[in-house]
């Protein structure tokens, strides 16, 4: 037995009687990247299309903005309870478990964590609808008068969905463990589909007031979808499940302990997003709005390609057995080639939403009631979400190596100092920023999202410090991110020309012309630059469309 930085034993190959196995080929794990990657593209597709029509029939309103708030409160207490925590406490110790070929102990484990949520969430969403007046008072200060309340009703009608959606994180974990990615992934069409529907059935015939309350209840509804596409596999793959809460198990009392600082870890980043909502709503109104807009345009690179080699990664580091010296090796060869295809797709990703950030809102939500005005607004802060974004991503998987080394302290200790320098870099960049750059108070709304970039950053250098110290520094060297930029930066120079030529078209028109032509011309330069990710998408392109190698 040897200590996992904690004091606390590890279990190796040899302590369990298992010969030293080798985790699975670069390729196995890519090709589960690919897996993840097509189940978000599928959601957030989906996501897009439900912002658009959201953008269409409540535009920046304070309608809108009570929306987007009402929304956040679900989305805080699913991430606290759902997927992040599960990932951090449950995955390593489950995926553990199916590797050693303990499949009773990995039954105990998933049956006790299910009975755990389900008793939890039932309490939650009681006491959520008694204080959803308090919680409003919290997460939107700055709200009054009919926004406040329109916002208390959507918040109570959308409580009963977080107990679901958390189920469905748990559905998740098992999915993941057993290597069945796509489908935990993908089910979130399910919520969107039935948003979707409510909008087009409801938006043309009802007030925007009543519009929001029927969208909260198709939430609702949708969220029982999604758990319901991914029940019947989950049960399956996991088995008879012995539901209990007890905690004699010595693999269910390393979650239990596992699952506290991950909570409050995780607990951490929600707060800092809620404190951005927070300081959006002293702001003009429409900032809450128009930061929600820009955040489900900022997170789809960082779940679709940051998310899914970070999910791909976790069960599979989770079970690298052998001696403490052959896992370290391990985890830094599976993190290192994990960094590279982040960094591949996140650079190119940044400098579109600061060169075409423009075109980008204009073709997803230039529609209705959302005009120019509010594209330039929304462009803004996507712009400021751009200095962090590779930042952010990367830190995702360094915290993942974390959690793979049943280690959820450390990342803890990080996310509390980003927390404080979002916080103060957030009040400065917000308000008296903005006041001494001579701008309206409204684009305070940028300087959140600059903010939570540049502590994003700080949080990066802080968890890679510690991890060299674990299993050796994980490198990303300088002249690849170099060449990532200079070929982002050169791509986006003609991509901007061919936008200027075009006549006055459709703004979806627009970014079917110009997206597509970016990326086809990073592809190109990445692969002139010789960078080996560039020439295994190509190979992967070339296989997949049946194109002769030139």
């Amino acid at each position: 037995m040897s200590a996992d930085g904690r004091g606390e034993p590890i279990e190796t190959a040899r302590t369990v009687g298992v010969p030293a196995a080798a985790v699975p080929h670069a390729q196995a794990s890519a090709r589960f990247a690919v897996l993840v990657a097509l189940g978000i593209f599928a959601s957030r597709l989906t996501g897009l299309v439900r912002e658009r029509a959201f953008a269409h029939f409540f535009g920046n309103s304070e309608v809108a903005d009570a929306l987007k708030a009402a929304f956040r409160i679900p989305n805080l207490l699913q991430n606290l309870f759902g997927e992040g925590v599960l990932s951090a406490s449950f995955i390593p110790v489950y995926a553990r478990l199916l590797a050693q070929r303990d499949e009773h102990a990995a039954r105990v484990v998933a049956g006790t964590v299910a009975a755990a949520l389900g008793l939890a969430m039932s309490a939650l969403v009681l006491v959520g609808e008694l204080a959803t007046p308090w919680l409003i008072d919290l997460v939107a200060p700055g709200f009054e008068g009919e926004r406040r309340a329109l916002t208390i009703v959507l918040v109570q009608v959308l409580f009963p969905g977080v107990a679901l959606l958390v189920m469905s994180a748990w559905c998740l974990g098992i999915l993941n463990s057993h290597r069945r990615f796509f489908l935990s992934y993908a089910a979130p069409v399910m919520w969107n589909a039935v948003i979707i529907a409510a909008l087009l059935l409801f938006g043309g015939t009802t007030g925007a007031s009543e519009l929001a309350v029927r969208v909260a209840w198709a939430a609702v509804v949708g969220s029982a979808a999604q758990l319901a596409v991914q029940l019947p596999r989950t049960l399956r793959l996991a088995g008879r499940l012995p539901l209990g809460i007890g905690a004699r198990d010595a693999a269910v009392r390393t979650v239990f302990r596992n699952f506290t600082p991950a909570f409050v870890s995780r607990g951490v980043l929600q707060i800092s997003a809620y404190l951005d909502q927070v300081l959006a709503s002293l702001l003009p109104f429409g900032a809450v709005a128009a930061l929600g807009y820009a955040q489900t345009l900022y997170t789809l690179p960082v779940s679709l390609f940051g998310m899914s080699v970070t999910a791909a990664e976790l069960p599979l580091m989770s079970s690298a057995l052998g001696s403490d010296a052959e896992i370290a090796a391990s985890l830094r060869a599976r993190l290192e080639a994990a960094m590279r295809r982040v960094a591949f797709f996140i650079v190119p990703s940044a400098v579109a939403f600061v060169a075409l950030g423009d075109v980008i809102t204009a073709a997803i939500y230039r529609t209705g009631r959302f005009g120019a005005g509010d594209v330039a607004y929304v462009w803004g802060i996507l712009a400021g979400s751009a200095v962090g974004l590779l930042a952010s991503t990367l830190a995702r998987l360094l915290a993942a190596t974390y959690y793979a080394l049943r280690d959820t302290r450390t990342p803890l200790r990080f996310a509390c100092v980003r927390l404080a320098a979002t916080l103060g870099l957030g009040i400065l960049f917000a308000f008296p920023l903005p006041r001494l750059l001579g701008v309206e108070p409204r684009w305070g709304a940028a300087g959140l999202t600059l903010s939570a970039g540049l502590a994003g950053w700080l949080e990066l250098i802080l968890l890679r410090r510690a991890l060299a110290r674990r299993i050796g520094h994980p490198e990303l060297s300088r002249g690849l991110l170099a060449r990532l930029w200079a070929a982002g930066a050169g791509s986006a120079i003609p991509a901007l020309l061919i936008e200027r030529s075009l006549p006055a078209v459709h703004p979806v028109v627009v970014g079917l012309a110009v997206l597509p032509c970016f990326a086809a011309l990073y592809l190109a330069a990445t692969l002139a630059l010789g960078i080996p990710e560039a020439r295994a998408l190509a190979a992967g392109l070339r296989s997949r469309l049946a194109i002769p190698r030139a």
